[in-house]
């Protein structure tokens, strides 16, 4: 248990919070690149509790800058794109990508006025079809070369969706390796060849055996985690027999983030996002080391699942997330369909909108959970002391970071350590592109 003190300290993200400190010492995605139309590019955005709009100039630059105009406070979500950049519709006032005044036109001839008006701006930047912001003091930080980042844009497709509740509960659920058994268990396996694009529907590597089946009949794993360079790495084992046993490698990025194998080809890199306390969006690259992804595949089946242009899912609270008692009891363990993205968020957001950290009762199962509290403690601490803490790369460590490795295998129960490196390996040999990272 947390006291309310401890849980306020770790959840809340608003200006002048200590955890809001710490993530905004990193790059955070803002918006996809494609929520910005080609014809106005133009985006309203709230992030980390801050109302801001987000633009593309004519030149190609991202801006990301306070909502309200600093003349007389009115909407710059509306304003109009000239001269490179972004003009407000009340007074025409203008300002650059950087948050600079350019011109305020209704005042006299010779008035100095915008020469002191700096709007609040924060740098942008788009990778693999995300684009990230940086709300932090100072110069940013260096993207550590990981897949997701140096993949071709033909192997990388990214999206997002909404959850109504604290980014933590979320972020948890992703470095919880225990619930998939459970949140995600099916009762009849599905044909691994219809799985395109979908977790937990793939067949395992070196194996026939669907994950469907494996998650389902080995419900007691061994958890082994690491503490890494880049965050944590949790391992998580279900023996399938005294020669084989099922090896799940995945990643917590920190600070708010993780990756971990979507199928034999592709990796999911997502991030957990506050929109503010309450509120956070999901934002996920699918890396693939395979074939191109296909994109068009992979947007059509959000998109069924996902309503724009908040990407809000269409099964959610309002109508009891699709809950059917009949599917219960035969076929899935929520009954809440088969897209796990609709189970994840029952999960997070019956939690509560931030969840009361001083009623749970963790075990053995939770601890990655208990090792991640540790190390975001930690970094809120060394942040509020004015430290660097872990992930702030500069030029020299960035590179240094590759991979990490995202495993989903059945391999030999006396040597998991050696298969799941292994693997990676002949995954990274396979991969064109991946050689050399």
């Amino acid at each position: 248990m947390l006291s309310q003190e401890q849980n306020d300290f770790i959840t809340r993200i608003g200006l002048g919070t200590p955890a809001g400190a710490l993530l905004r010492r990193y790059w955070q995605p803002a918006a996809l690149v494609d929520e910005l139309p080609s014809n106005r590019p133009i985006k309203p955005v709230r992030l980390m509790g801050e109302d801001l709009v987000l633009f593309k100039d004519g030149e190609g630059r991202y801006g990301l800058i306070g909502r309200r105009c600093p003349h007389r406070g009115t909407d710059l979500a509306y304003g109009r794109l000239e001269d490179g950049g972004l003009r407000c519709a009340f007074h025409g006032w203008l300002f650059d990508v950087g948050g600079k005044c350019l011109q305020t036109p209704a005042e006299p001839e010779g008035s100095n006025l915008c020469a002191n008006i700096q709007q609040k701006s924060y740098p942008v930047v788009a990778r693999s079809g995300i684009l990230f912001a940086y709300m932090g003091p100072g110069e940013p930080p260096e993207f550590p070369h990981f897949d997701c980042f140096v993949a071709p844009g033909t192997h990388t497709f990214a999206f997002k969706g909404m959850i109504e509740c604290n980014w933590l509960q979320s972020l948890e659920v992703g470095i919880d390796p225990v619930h998939t058994s459970f949140l995600h268990r099916f009762f009849h396996d599905e044909d691994p060849s219809e799985g395109y694009g979908k977790l937990f529907r793939d067949k395992s590597v070196d194996s026939d055996m669907p994950m469907t089946k494996i998650m389902r009949e080995h419900a007691q794993p061994r958890i082994e985690v690491e503490q890494t360079d880049y965050g944590m790495r949790v391992i998580t084992l279900r023996e399938i027999s005294d020669k084989n046993t099922h090896v799940r490698v995945t990643n917590l990025m920190f600070p708010n983030a993780f990756i971990i194998p979507m199928s034999r080809e592709m990796t999911i890199t997502q991030w957990h996002v506050p929109v503010d306390d309450t509120k956070h969006y999901w934002y996920a690259i699918f890396t693939s080391f395979g074939a191109p992804v296909d994109k068009d595949e992979m947007r059509r089946q959000r998109l069924q699942l996902y309503e724009l242009p908040d990407y809000v899912p269409r099964k959610n609270k309002s109508n009891n997330y699709g809950f059917d008692p009949h599917e219960q009891e035969h076929e899935t363990y929520t009954g809440m369909g088969a897209d796990i993205n609709v189970h994840d968020q029952w999960a997070c957001e019956s939690m509560g909108a931030i969840q009361d950290r001083t009623q749970e009762h963790l075990g053995q199962s939770d601890k990655a959970i208990n090792v991640y509290r540790r190390m975001l403690r930690q970094a809120i601490e060394q942040t509020k002391s004015g430290e660097r803490p872990l992930m702030v790369l500069d030029t020299k460590s960035a590179p240094k970071l590759t991979g990490p490795a995202a495993i989903d295998g059945i391999g030999p129960t006396q040597d998991w350590q050696g298969y799941w490196k292994k693997t990676d390996e002949n995954k990274r040999k396979a991969a064109a592109w991946a050689n050399g990272h």
